[in-house]
């Protein structure tokens, strides 16, 4: 931990200073302290070139920036062995000067027309300058900074590798049963062997039981009984409580086992004395915004504007102060940015100009989990708008390439479609129907692999629509998969418990539409559906089971779901994680679809995906090629992400926010 940190002139004014400690703070204000002590010792008797000073227990690191005259001093308690100090007093100068480069020079220049003594200066500069003001926004800077730094040498402390600690009995075992050594070089006859094995398992018998002596002794107790000195017989292990078993019988369960083994519902008997915790169902700081009795759910944003803009801009400033340092011409891709080093001139852009750079795009895109079949697609069309263009200099040809890049991907990630899904529900309900009609709920169809969240992610979107007072059903047509049916039950249970506009619970807003396993799902949805009807519910969510896209059956089964039902809507729920396995499955699920339900005939003929929602999107932080990936393949937007394990975690995308994540470095 640091004690004191300071910025000063030369002449001796302090810029900004900060004391860790109030004992620090104490003596840096004293004649006494480190710091005077390393001006009037090291500083003005030209003893500049050792590494740190020591003084009265502290340790004294310093560094210059001669251009403004310019002193950064750190000092902390000599006996501490803190690795980051010469990192921080090298950032502390890079980002101290890139951010006050005008006002410093400026301040600098000041001091240089004043011909009156160095007191006289600081008391002029102290009336017409206001330090404090120019240097707003540091504090902050510095704190960032130096909480990186601290948090990286804990992470390095605990990588490093810890030396086991061999006791003194491990290390010289006994003599009886030491293996005995023989040189590498000669070999071994039978004997040898024979006698090295049968000590190999005379110390292996001997290790469980022994501490410091033979496990095999005996001591006598009580005149002539013996017992083994092993520590597991003189302390017996306590018995465990023994697992309540169950009764099975030769017969098939009864209604009333059944009911005995369901755990999915509340028994009257578990209700007493217990209540649900209803906050962990809900966070609240991820609630959306409710504006003229729509509630909607929260934008995603690549980053918080908070702490992580900060290190961003620290790692910005400090990233341009070493590009600055160094050769023009390093042949570096690190960054998007020195990709287009190397193309600036007059002449016009070529194939062969832009092909090392197109590769490094390539990789880059790849990175941020863009499948390759795409990402070579995107800088094919990069190139083509790049080619026969002129190049500039650096920071037209950087703007013009990223620029091209952006509108690629802006042209892709942006809707063909209207992603208003609440839109499109009201839409339908207030449409004018016939004396005889009667009116249709919107349906919606979640599908997808197995294991992506599906039932989760639909009871996001089930509390979406419950707050904007529409009345749910949920068909619960996951017949195959054992506990899908229960998992259901538990969401609309923990949804009915949520209340809405004031109300203290949501029951009547949300029920559950099942009819067990092993049935026909596209049996139940049109049950399902019919039942909404008759009952005054808005939205049908039907729930299905998860498929791998190359299971023909169950690809036909599908399809014949939505053939047979016509949804409104057909949502391909998928992971953020999925990388290249995007392009396939969503080709085939969309494919599938379109060809089995054409095959079927029905009022759902021919329909393919409308829309895709992608889970686990918090677990990728800015690597969300996948949405790039799963746009590309359909044309279909990217409706809602789920981001969160309440009901709460679901976000809208905007398409300049995902531009950005890609395009950040």
């Amino acid at each position: 931990m640091l004690d004191h940190c300071s910025i000063s002139h030369k002449g001796g004014l302090v810029l900004w200073s900060r004391s860790f400690t109030p004992e620090a703070a104490q003596l840096a204000s004293s004649p006494s302290s480190p710091v005077n002590f390393l001006i009037r010792e090291a500083l003005i008797e030209g003893r500049t070139t050792e590494e740190k000073y020591e003084k009265s227990g502290y340790a004294v690191k310093w560094t210059f920036f001669n251009d403004l005259e310019l002193i950064f001093v750190v000092a902390y308690q000599r006996i501490l062995q803190l690795a980051y100090v010469d990192e921080l007093l090298d950032s502390l100068k890079t980002l101290f000067v890139e951010m006050f480069r005008p006002f410093l020079t400026a301040f600098v220049a000041s001091l240089h027309t004043v011909n009156s003594g160095a007191a006289l200066a600081g008391e002029a500069l102290a009336s017409t300058w206001d330090i404090s003001k120019a240097l707003t926004g540091w504090d902050k800077t510095f704190d960032r900074l130096l909480s990186g730094l601290e948090a990286k040498d804990r992470s390095s402390r605990s990588r490093a590798p810890i030396k086991p600690v061999i006791s003194e009995e491990e290390a010289t075992p006994s003599s009886d049963d030491q293996i005995p050594s023989q040189p590498t070089d000669d070999p071994l006859d039978e004997q040898q062997i024979a006698r090295n094995v049968q000590a190999l398992k005379a110390r292996l018998r001997g290790r469980g039981g022994r501490r410091g002596g033979r496990g095999g002794g005996r001591v006598p107790v009580n005149g002539g009984e013996s017992v083994h000195s092993s520590d597991s017989e003189a302390a017996p292990k306590r018995k465990s409580k023994a697992k309540a078993q169950r009764k099975w019988g030769d017969e098939a369960p009864t209604d009333q086992d059944m009911q005995v083994l369901d755990y999915s519902t509340d028994k009257p008997e578990d209700r007493v004395g217990r209540s649900h915790d209803l906050a962990g169902l809900v966070d609240q700081n991820a609630l959306g915004t409710i504006k003229d009795g729509m509630y909607t759910v929260a934008d995603w944003e690549p980053s918080r504007k908070d702490d992580k803009d900060e290190d961003d801009k620290i790692q910005n400033i400090l990233q341009s102060a070493r590009n600055k340092k160094a050769d023009a011409d390093t042949g570096s891709l690190g960054t998007l940015g020195s990709l287009f080093a190397r193309l600036t001139g007059s002449k016009m852009f070529t194939e062969a100009d832009l092909k090392p750079v197109l590769e490094g795009m390539k990789q880059h895109l790849m990175k941020k989990n863009v499948a390759k079949e795409i990402a070579d697609k995107v800088c094919e069309g990069v190139g083509e708008n790049l080619l026969g263009k002129k190049a500039g200099s650096f920071q037209t040809t950087n703007a013009a390439v990223r620029l091209a890049l952006s509108n690629s991907l802006t042209r892709i990630l942006t809707p063909k479609t209207s992603t208003d899904l609440l839109l499109s529900i009201r839409t339908k309900l207030s449409s004018p129907l016939g004396s005889s009609q009667q009116r249709m709920p919107y349906s919606i169809t979640f599908v997808g692999v197995n294991g992506v969240g599906k039932s989760t992610n639909l009871s996001k979107v089930c509390f979406w629509l419950i707050q904007n007072g529409l009345r749910v059903l949920i068909a619960a047509c996951d017949t195959f998969r054992s506990g899908a049916v229960e998992q259901l039950r538990v969401h609309v249970r923990n949804l009915s418990m949520l209340g809405v506009n004031g109300a203290t619970d949501s029951k009547g807003r949300v029920e559950l539409f099942e009819r067990g396993y092993g049935k026909d799902a596209a049996g139940i949805a049109r049950e399902a559906i019919s039942f909404a009807k008759d009952n005054d519910f808005d939205v049908v969510l039907i729930d299905t089971a998860g498929r791998m896209q190359d299971n023909e059956p169950l690809m036909r089964a599908l399809a014949k779901l939505v053939s047979v039902n016509n949804p409104d809507k057909i949502i391909f729920v998928g992971e953020a994680l999925v990388g290249n396995e995007a392009v396939d499955q969503l080709t085939k699920f969309d494919r599938a679809l379109k060809d089995f339900s054409s095959a079927s005939g029905g009022m759902g003929k021919g329909r393919g995906i409308d829309g895709m929602l992608v889970t686990k999107w918090d677990t990728v932080d800015d690597k969300v090629g996948a949405a790039l990936s799963m746009t590309y393949v359909t044309g279909q937007p990217i409706i809602f992400v789920g981001c969160g394990q309440t009901y709460t975690d679901l976000r809208q995308l905007r398409v300049g926010n995902v531009v950005q994540a890609i395009l950040n470095d």
